[in-house]
């Protein structure tokens, strides 16, 4: 599974550590952690710098859906943005 990459950092030669799940989502003081557990997980390959220890994420491949994050609707503008936003990236509506 390797690519090339060189660290942005220090140019190092990055290495694939593993594949992880990010979760998605946040908590809430009403709701506690049911919203982040409903937000599901994204897939992504982690891998680290040998030379200054830098990790860079990458979206997994091979899921259709692994790149393509959940969203909502802002109650104040309507407008549509990624769910593991703390607020509205449009108007700054924070829930």
């Amino acid at each position: 599974m390797e690519h090339g990459l060189r660290c942005l950092r220090c140019g190092g030669e990055m290495r694939f550590a593993c594949m992880e799940n990010l979760q998605l989502g946040k908590t809430s003081f009403l709701l506690g952690v049911w919203p982040n557990l409903l937000a599901g997980a994204m897939r992504v390959g982690v891998y680290c710098c040998q030379d200054c220890g830098k990790l860079e994420f990458f979206a997994a491949g091979g899921e259709e859906h692994s790149s393509v994050l959940p969203q909502t609707n802002c109650p104040a503008c309507g407008r549509r943005y990624d769910f593991d936003y703390p607020r509205c990236p449009f108007c700054g509506y924070e829930y």
